[in-house]
């Protein structure tokens, strides 16, 4: 995959089938942007939604756009629109909430389900390398429930099977590892659970939009994930939930908010969770931001997930390969997996400055980000990232590290975001 020239990057942008839905993002010029695997660039309609929403739907409408704007079904709708992207069926998956708030829900709903079959099982597997909100989620609700629950951190997936056993609650897993971009076996993962008596949560944070996810095929049992990366719903755009379809209902989920209710208008006192996976609602929902996100599902209807996942594995290819090539006499080293089974659509590279790197590569326009410890990450995304791209980054990436840049105190200076 190495283009040994920008004259043939540009060759294969010329050639590349999904060139054109480039031109619905918003991208500013002289900006090489490969961070969509932390906050997606904006696509061109989310702008005029955000007025449409502001002026028209809440300002003229008032609240009657509940009714006549379709607000109260736009959780359930958007959900619609992110199922084929993760491999589930119709009604099946919910937008709403954050993250951190959907995972809440749904480990707690897994352990109420284990606790009722087997009140032993007691214990939450997770990696150590997970993403640190997942982690906290199940800390804190270890600490909630006492009775003897925990968390057990394993150090690498090689690990996971020897850490899953008769006192396994849950395996709670990242699809694709947001430092590293290690993808990992859902199948067989879910699987081995099964086998084990255990239950799967699946974070679909860097995977959604990005890879192929099959959460039905694979008999995963729940999974969340953000709007905000690859999916372009905008910075802290609510995130979604599935929850297969015969578990669904076991139980209802512990945020037992008047938005899951089956009727929440008819103002009962007491708790009734409609059927489905509108029980996994809570409160009130934010209708301005929650409208854009259907901008960036939108050019998800005009592709596939394989002709993206064919695209996103020639770009990270590529980028390896030139990196490797042109950056060979310095010290980075590649975090991100080879093979294409195992690696999401980012590149991770270690290099013991890689703060002061990355912050001199963004002051040069290629935008990429850091993560504790010396790891800087490249995110590809296939709908807007172009082959010459790649080449003018990687250039961009070997001038900064043959001139030593990043050694200027500025670049070593801390922001609150890195």
């Amino acid at each position: 995959m190495t283009a040994l020239t920008r004259e043939q990057c540009l060759l294969l942008d010329q050639q590349d089938p999904l060139r054109a839905l480039r031109d619905q993002f918003a991208l500013p010029d002289g900006v090489i942007y490969l961070d969509g695997n932390s906050l997606g660039a904006r696509p061109r309609a989310a702008a005029a939604r955000a007025a449409e929403v502001v002026s028209e739907e809440w300002g003229t409408g008032l609240i009657r756009s509940w009714n006549t704007a379709g607000w109260f079904e736009l959780p359930q709708r958007l959900g619609n629109m992110v199922a084929p992207l993760v491999g589930a069926g119709e009604n099946e998956v919910v937008v709403t909430d954050t993250t951190s708030i959907n995972l809440f829900k749904v480990l707690a709903a897994a352990v109420r389900v284990q606790a009722a079959r087997d009140p032993s099982r007691k214990v939450i597997v997770s990696e150590a390398s997970n993403f640190p909100t997942d982690l906290y989620i199940a800390q804190g609700l270890a600490d909630l429930l006492q009775q003897g629950y925990s968390l057990h951190l394993v150090n690498s997936p090689d690990e996971i099977e020897a850490a899953v056993g008769a006192d396994t609650a849950v395996l709670m897993l990242t699809h694709v590892n947001y430092k590293s971009g290690e993808m990992l076996d859902m199948a067989a993962l879910t699987e081995l659970a099964h086998a084990r008596g255990a239950l799967t949560v699946w974070d679909l944070c860097h995977s959604a939009g990005a890879v192929p996810v099959a959460l039905n095929a694979s008999k995963a049992d729940y999974a969340i994930g953000c709007t905000y990366k690859y999916l372009n719903g905008g910075p802290g755009s609510p995130a979604f939930v599935w929850v297969a379809p015969a578990l669904r209902d076991a139980f209802w989920q512990p945020l037992s908010g008047w938005w899951g209710h089956a009727a929440p208008f008819a103002m009962d006192p007491q708790y009734r969770p409609v059927d489905g996976v509108r029980r996994f609602l809570c409160g009130t929902q934010p209708i301005t931001s929650m409208a854009m996100v259907e901008c960036g599902l939108d050019v998800f209807a005009q592709t596939d997930m394989s002709a993206l996942r064919t695209k996103s594995l020639q770009l990270t290819d590529l980028f390896i390969a030139l990196v490797e090539e042109r950056c060979r006499h310095h010290p980075l080293t590649l975090v991100t997996p080879r093979e294409h089974a195992r690696r999401g659509s980012q590149v991770s590279f270690e290099h013991p400055q890689g703060y002061a790197v990355m912050q001199a590569l963004i002051e040069r326009g290629v935008i990429g980000d850091y993560r504790e410890p010396r790891i800087i990450r490249f995110g590809f995304t296939p709908l807007y990232t172009s082959f010459t791209e790649v080449w003018d980054a990687v250039e961009t990436l070997r001038d900064v590290l043959d001139t030593e840049t990043y050694r200027d105190a500025r670049f070593h200076a801390r922001g609150a975001v890195t």
